[in-house]
């Protein structure tokens, strides 16, 4: 079942799509981002089949849209993808709930994990994984966006790093008993330096003391940037949703881990 188009704040944007679980209230809850550099994509028709196979497999999926530029500025769409995080945590049924996106939703999703702030306004800890077990970072930029690069008139090939990058916040942890997993993938043939920045982001974080088990890198061997989305196997099933699946299932391990 999928429900379209429901409102989880006051803005034109504020829209998600919630494809449920035969059983939401006793399945985990995945709170996706869609790519397009802060400037395109949406949350699609309400028939991905990514989020349909899924809730098939019992994970309840919702897929958000978020102001985009040229009408937003920076942070807008973090504080955006916060709310619509907090709205899904308070308003729809889940056993836990994780969170992520591809591309510039991967950025969100690492924002949401590092910046505590955000989440924090809505009485969120970013960083308590019984309150977000996992957060899902497909091919992210944990440097400042390019996007946020250009809006600031640079060169968006620039590196910086500051309160618009995610690495900025990577800092030891203060409980890491109750830290959610964080996977951050990207494609062996990914944008330029996009494999090696996360792969810095997940050194980062270890070399900080966060936990190797709440720490994942994962490079996906023949593909361009984010080409597996939507990609085949062999078999003829898609590649995205049993790494999707296996996440969630990683997560939610380490969440009950930390209640029990």
């Amino acid at each position: 079942m999928t429900e379209r188009s429901l409102r989880y704040g006051p803005d034109a944007a504020h829209l998600l799509d919630w494809y449920s679980a035969a059983d939401p209230a006793s399945s985990p809850l995945f709170v996706f981002f869609h790519g397009g550099g802060l400037e395109g994509g949406d949350r699609g028709n309400g028939k991905d089949p990514v989020f349909t196979e899924l809730a098939g497999r019992g994970i309840s999926v919702v897929s958000a849209e978020y102001r985009l530029y040229p009408r937003a500025k920076f942070p807008d769409y973090i504080e955006d993808a916060a709310l619509a995080v907090s709205w899904c945590r308070a308003n729809l049924p889940h056993s836990f709930l994780t969170v992520g996106g591809s591309s510039a939703g991967g950025y969100l999703s690492m924002m949401l994990a590092m910046d505590g702030r955000y989440l924090a306004a809505h009485g969120t800890d970013s960083k308590d994984r019984r309150q977000i077990a996992g957060y899902f970072c497909d091919s992210g930029q944990p440097t400042v966006h390019f996007n946020i690069l250009r809006e600031r008139g640079l060169d968006t090939r620039l590196i910086r790093v500051d309160e618009a990058a995610p690495v900025y916040f990577a800092a030891p942890p203060e409980n890491p008993v109750i830290l959610p997993l964080i996977s951050l993938i990207v494609a062996d043939n990914d944008m330029p330096n996009r494999p090696e920045q996360n792969r810095m982001m997940a050194k980062a974080l270890l070399h900080m003391g966060w936990p190797e088990e709440c720490v994942r890198f994962t490079e996906m061997k023949g593909y361009g940037h984010t080409g597996y989305n939507y990609a085949a196997a062999p078999d003829g099933s898609l590649v995205y949703p049993p790494m999707i699946e296996a996440f969630v299932k990683a997560a939610g391990e380490l969440a009950e881990r930390a209640d029990s």
